[in-house]
């Protein structure tokens, strides 16, 4: 299985659960076997890849500022991107320059994604039985993958991921194992980083910079090259 395999799925979904005049958004980056997985929380409108009129990679965070701060200041991105990124407006992104920020993100080998992959017009609430609708092919995604570690963020992901009740302020920098299809992953929960989590950024950033540090070795050992 083949990840654009699940993108039919995932454009089921969207017309059950998303907004019907969005397009879902899919996933992003190294998909060989990535340094690091992360997983957010679903994609809004904000999102200008969700637009029916856009023809170019449905990844997540295009269009938006404040996510690619966080994978800059923990050096997955390079500084003209960044740059670029802060100086434009959300529709001067072009289809070109999504992908290039995407290159720059396979470059850094780490992959990104959301738990659900249904966008909303706003950052509103998705109850816990829309996400689990989707927590089988985020295994299988992970499946497919098959990163290092996977960053789970906030509280409501981190829950359903791992089944078990967490609170990440609790948490912090603890490793937990899953095992997929008789595989044994590692998963980190960290702090929302961006929207009403804002104030957590340099939190999420110090976390994630341990959980980088302690599985450094692991990434050396056996990370291979994404293009």
């Amino acid at each position: 299985m083949k990840l654009d395999d699940l993108k039919k799925e995932y454009d089921k979904l969207q017309i059950k659960y998303g907004a019907k005049e969005l397009d879902a958004i899919y996933n992003g980056g190294c998909d060989k076997k990535p340094n690091i997985c992360f997983v957010f929380m679903n994609p809004t409108a904000k999102n200008i890849a969700s637009s029916k009129t856009w023809t170019g990679i449905k990844s997540p965070w295009i269009g938006t500022k404040n996510i690619w701060e966080l994978f800059y200041k923990l050096n997955l991105l390079n500084t003209n991107i960044y740059n670029k990124i802060k100086t434009i407006k959300a529709n001067e992104w072009t289809e070109d320059f999504a992908k290039e920020v995407y290159d720059n993100v396979k470059k850094h080998k780490y992959f990104i994604t959301n738990l659900a992959k249904c966008s909303q017009q706003d950052a509103r609430a998705i109850p816990n039985n829309i996400y689990k609708q989707y927590l089988e092919l985020l295994e299988k995604e992970i499946e497919i993958i098959n990163p290092k570690i996977i960053i789970l963020f906030g509280n409501q992901v981190s829950s359903i991921v791992l089944n078990e009740k967490i609170s990440v302020s609790l948490c912090r920098k603890k490793e937990f194992i899953k095992t997929i299809n008789n595989k044994k992953y590692k998963f980190y929960s960290v702090f929302y980083p961006v929207g009403n989590g804002r104030f957590n950024i340099n939190k999420a950033i110090e976390d994630l910079t341990y959980i980088i540090n302690k599985n450094k070795g692991v990434e050396n050992e056996t990370s291979i090259i994404c293009d």
